[in-house]
């Protein structure tokens, strides 16, 4: 059996970076257009919603593949999917599209990253859920925090419950140690 080497941090990072910028964009259009639709004499909405929308495979593709994970194409359709399941419903029940977005995207790129052996789906579903009500409670308080948090921060916690994930692993790799030297 052949393990795979587990992936550089640097560039899971870059990954991680490279999505987030174009989420950012997507995320912007999808809000736009939503915003055109509650402009009386605005612009039509319908092109801005599906250039943001047309963009969110993209966002994922880049997400597995340069995060190196072995199934890159059956995640990104998995996460394509999740996305729209989470995003719609959830933003038609807390009122505002930002918190579906964001768990939208988030769950998406949970299960697009690459996940190394110590790395969960829980934990970073956990990472999704906490950064959705952060959001939600922020975009109640300042819109202006709330739509900047709602665009970094999906991939953003990902990459943060791994690394916990990962100090965990180290911890209880180093207690072993610990005990095996008693």
């Amino acid at each position: 059996m052949t393990t795979e080497p587990t992936l550089n941090p640097r560039r899971k990072w870059t990954a991680i970076t490279v999505a987030t910028l174009l989420m950012v964009v997507s995320y912007i259009a999808i809000l736009i257009g939503f915003i055109a639709i509650e402009v009386e004499d605005g612009p039509a909405p319908g092109p801005v919603i599906a250039f943001g929308l047309s963009l969110v495979p993209f966002v994922f593709i880049i997400l597995a593949f340069m995060s190196s994970n072995r199934r890159a194409a059956s995640s990104v359709l998995k996460a394509m999917g999740l996305s729209v399941i989470i995003a719609g419903p959830l933003s038609a029940l807390m009122a505002d599209a930002v918190s579906g977005l964001v768990a939208g995207f988030g769950v998406g790129g949970a299960v697009t990253l690459r996940r190394e052996e110590h790395h969960t789906l829980k934990s970073r579903l956990i990472a999704v859920g906490i950064t959705t009500v952060y959001v939600a409670v922020l975009v109640n308080f300042s819109v202006e925090g709330g739509l900047f948090a709602g665009a970094v921060l999906p991939f953003v916690s990902l990459g943060i419950a791994d690394w916990v994930m990962d100090r965990r692993a180290e911890d209880s790799a180093a207690r072993t140690r610990a005990l095996e030297d008693r």
